[in-house]
């Protein structure tokens, strides 16, 4: 396990894909700096034989409500590497730095329609707390006071 860093883009945008749709490579870069830059986000890569095969990105999530606490906002194990205990080391990784940094707990969201991944996660000791909406809305610029794409 080790800290990303910019030769890693391409890996990542690989992995990243094998979870959701990613954009252009540019648009991925863009994303990827500005996670990088963020001191309170850090993106953690797991290399077998040389390569990287997973990528997990975890961050600092302050709230009045509850204490703070890491939020695992992505894991991805090459779908060729699963069950190899990479997607754990991941895990137990990002839960040592959220106790580093004095953090209450780890959460995650992972979709209803991902049973092995919610089976994942309840094996290395997760368990639901909440069901709730996910709502979004675009942020409207000047240059398009309405929008007409769909928000994702």
């Amino acid at each position: 396990m080790r800290d990303a860093h910019g030769a890693d883009l391409a890996a990542i945008h690989r992995l990243i894909g094998q979870l959701a749709e990613v954009p252009d490579d540019a648009e991925f870069r863009a994303r990827f700096e500005r996670v990088m830059l963020a001191p309170e986000h850090r993106v953690i890569v797991a290399e077998l034989d040389g390569e990287v095969v997973g990528v997990l990105h975890v961050f600092e999530r302050p709230a009045l409500e509850k204490p703070c606490e890491a939020v695992i906002q992505a894991l991805v194990v090459d779908s060729s590497r699963r069950n190899e205990g990479v997607g754990e080391a991941l895990m137990r990784e990002a839960e040592t730095w959220a106790q580093q940094r004095q953090l209450a707990s780890t959460a995650l969201y992972t979709r209803i329609d991902r049973d092995r991944a919610r089976a994942f996660y309840e094996r290395i000791g997760y368990r639901l707390k909440a069901t709730s909406h996910f709502m979004g809305r675009p942020v409207v610029t000047k240059d398009d006071p309405c929008p007409r794409t769909p928000f994702r």
